[in-house]
């Protein structure tokens, strides 16, 4: 692997998987990460304890990014503005989640997009890397009623302090990783240069003459010592998805069972798919969540009547397999919900790479004012599957034939 390049500063770290993906590249070192919640910083310690980092000296910071100082940050990691290579991270997206309630900025939570904007404002890297949910690019600012303003003001804070920003909406699945994801990476830099985000890899649109995507199989089938950890299902729960068949959802129960077992729910238009959902080899995973026992999230294993464990999900979010998660049941699945998958992390830090090689001749205090900020969509809604068509239940249904699967392919469907 090539000696790490680049120095960055890691916020809102939680589990570090963005973190594992700019280091895979081998150019990136985090230097610091900044974490408020106590037992995220004990999986943090202890792998890099086990020298599963590639800085074993990491500075871990357990505290509110809100009461941070960022100058006396740079100051015990002896370094001074503008010789930080990239600060990186996802600050809390539930507030504008679109499976939230989408309080945005009202939430706390939601506030601290700007700390992030304060830290680069200090620290004045070359680049930083912001993740965060799709979601973010539609809501509104304090005091207006027009869609996209908060995103729009984010935007106007970092070209107000020098930096350009490119924003990618991508999905996970398009390089490579076994899970849809939709993701927003906001890509900044103070050098009025065009942030680039490569191509996808894979499709499952033969057209596209990519490699097909990964599926859960290909991650399920790897022969791991795996943290078998779970939050099992209620037995009502097992009750119900007792009666769906891999690859199927509460479309395939009798109609009476599905209105017993949703109540409101069944009433309601659009949304319901991940209800009595169970999973399927032959797919790419569902986007892994915090809950996956949950009536309306399960991520139920195809063969056993069961959640995904807790080492089922880091394989899919593309973790290491030796990487351990400390605290509860509930802690683990949480750290792993909330991160960035592993491998959009490095296909990001590969753009991010080459951005910065691109600029290291030019003078830490170049400014001129930003290009237009983009927006660019990279096929992030992406569609696998049916669940209903043509008035018929459909279940472990593939869209496309992967070669030397495996496992049994079900019909061949046209692709949406």
């Amino acid at each position: 692997m090539a000696q790490p390049t680049f120095k960055v500063l890691s916020l809102f770290s939680g589990a570090m998987g963005l973190d594992i993906g700019l280091e895979r590249t081998g150019l990136f070192e985090t230097v610091a990460c900044v974490e408020v919640e106590p037992i995220f910083c004990e999986t943090i310690r202890l792998n890099r304890d086990a020298a599963r980092l590639s800085n074993p000296h990491l500075l871990i910071i357990n505290e509110d990014i809100r009461t941070i100082n960022p100058l006396m940050l740079l100051q015990t990691l002896k370094l001074k503005p503008g010789e930080i290579d990239l600060i990186a991270g996802g600050p809390p997206c539930q507030a504008f989640s679109l499976y939230g309630k989408r309080r945005g900025i009202q939430d706390a939570r939601g506030q601290l997009v700007f700390e992030f904007i304060r830290f680069v404002e200090a620290i004045r890297p070359r680049a930083f890397l912001m993740e965060n949910v799709r979601g973010l690019l539609s809501m509104k600012s304090n005091g207006t009623s027009e869609k996209g303003s908060l995103f729009q003001e984010i935007q106007e804070r970092f070209s107000e302090i020098g930096y350009r920003t490119d924003c990618f909406v991508v999905n996970a699945v398009n390089y490579g990783a076994p899970q849809i994801r939709e993701r927003l990476m906001v890509v900044g830099n103070r050098f009025n240069v065009d942030a680039d985000f490569p191509p996808p890899t894979h499709s499952n649109r033969p057209a596209d003459r990519l490699q097909p995507f990964a599926t859960l199989g290909d991650v399920l089938q790897e022969p791991n010592e795996l943290d078998k950890t779970i939050m099992d299902f209620s037995p009502r729960k097992k009750h119900y998805l007792s009666m769906v068949p891999p690859g199927g959802n509460w479309r395939s129960l009798p109609i009476e069972i599905q209105q017993e077992s949703m109540g409101k729910v069944f009433y309601l238009k659009g949304g319901r798919s991940a209800y009595w959902r169970k999973l399927s080899y032959d797919f790419p995973c569902p986007t892994i969540v915090t809950m996956p026992n949950h009536a309306g999230t399960s991520l139920c294993h195809p063969e056993e009547l069961r959640p995904l464990c807790v080492g089922e999900c880091a394989l899919v979010q593309g973790f290491p397999s030796n990487w351990e998660f400390c605290g509860t049941p509930a802690e683990k699945y949480q750290q792993i919900g909330n991160a960035v998958p592993v491998r959009l992390g490095e296909v990001a830090g590969q753009a991010i790479a080459e951005l910065l090689s691109s600029v290291q001749s030019l003078a830490t205090s170049t400014y001129k004012p930003a290009l237009r900020d983009r927006i660019v969509h990279i096929r992030p809604h992406v569609r696998t599957r049916s669940w209903w068509k043509y008035g018929q239940v459909l279940s472990g249904i593939s869209y496309y034939k992967r070669p030397n699967s495996s496992h049994e392919i079900g019909h061949q469907l046209p692709l949406l």
